[in-house]
């Protein structure tokens, strides 16, 4: 049963001002992908009309089109042609590619570890080695009985993500899933990984919010040279993978246990980004941490807030 839309006063310019910064890298990914924008105010119709049925209570018997018109703003007639059209499938779009799904159990599941948490070398087939040690297809099947080892490491080696060396041992040679530039693969990332992000920071500022804040959390600074910025680029790509790791450990865990629970599931992401990009000659040099206001943060990250250190 869903809940009706938590009472609070709208802040619509503060939104509209919100939505002005995040629609400049949406037009940067409809400009360089050819999406024009009579397809983008299509999608976004169609969007309007599924949040508003779906998310605020809208898909009851007596809930008109002219209510979600009312609400949306999308003309009546557009508004009945979507909802015949039906909900676009949600789940397609989260669906994780197998090779993403076997690297992340490379990493996490302590059967493909070393005990410094290291991936191992796998055989590429079962019995090359020791009479226990796992193989390749060991860690496929770990993840699904579906996809054939010999396509799957054929793929991982076209990606550049695995090796083979002389012993016939895979190894993997990235510590997560990276598309090719510009791969389908990497925009379907692209579309998981920010709306989800978005979720969490527009959950954290729904009108009236009273559930707890999602974490959601940055920190920037200023003033910095290019190398600089390669350098710090570089500290957070070793800390997020050490990070990664140690979660990816726990979730794995938590997975298994949950199997015979027979309460719902839920799905989470936990993400980590990196952004640069030439700044005003005349910005003063500032580092600082950036959260959420509805976010929940200690006494001493508050003091930091807005303070150059």
């Amino acid at each position: 049963m869903r809940s009706t839309p938590p009472s609070g006063l709208p802040r619509t310019d503060d939104a509209a001002q919100a939505l002005q910064a995040l629609f400049r890298p949406v037009a940067r990914l409809m400009i360089g992908h050819g999406v024009t924008l009579a397809a983008a105010t299509e999608l976004l119709k169609q969007a309007l009309v599924e949040e508003a049925v779906d998310s605020f209570a809208l898909d009851a018997a007596g809930s008109s089109d002219a209510r979600v018109a009312l609400l949306t703003g999308v003309h009546r007639k557009d508004v009945r042609r979507l909802r015949e059209l039906g909900s676009s499938d949600q789940a397609a779009a989260l669906r994780t590619p197998a090779t993403a799904l076997v690297v992340a159990r490379w990493i996490s599941d302590p059967r493909f570890l070393h005990a410094n948490r290291q991936p191992l070398a796998l055989a590429r087939t079962p019995g090359k080695g020791a009479a226990d040690e796992v193989s390749f297809p060991d860690l496929v099947q770990a993840v699904s009985r579906d996809h054939s080892p010999r396509a799957m490491l054929d793929e991982l080696l076209r990606l550049g993500i695995a090796s083979v060396d002389a012993n016939d041992r895979v190894h993997l040679q990235q510590p997560g899933f990276v598309p090719q530039p510009g791969a389908a693969e990497g925009l379907a990332f692209l579309g998981q990984h920010v709306s989800d992000h978005l979720s969490a920071a527009v959950h954290n500022n729904a009108p009236g919010a009273c559930a707890p804040p999602m974490l959601d959390q940055t920190v920037f600074s200023t003033g910095l040279t290019a190398e600089q910025v390669d350098a710090l680029h570089a500290l957070a790509r070793q800390q997020w993978h050490d990070q990664l790791v140690v979660f990816l450990q726990a979730a794995t865990q938590a997975e298994a246990r949950s199997q015979a629970s027979p309460a719902p599931k839920h799905r989470i992401r936990l993400g980590s980004y990196f952004w640069s990009e030439p700044e005003p000659s005349n910005t003063a040099p500032h580092a600082s941490l950036d959260t959420d206001p509805a976010a929940t943060v200690s006494p001493s990250v508050r003091a930091k807030r807005g303070k150059n250190t």
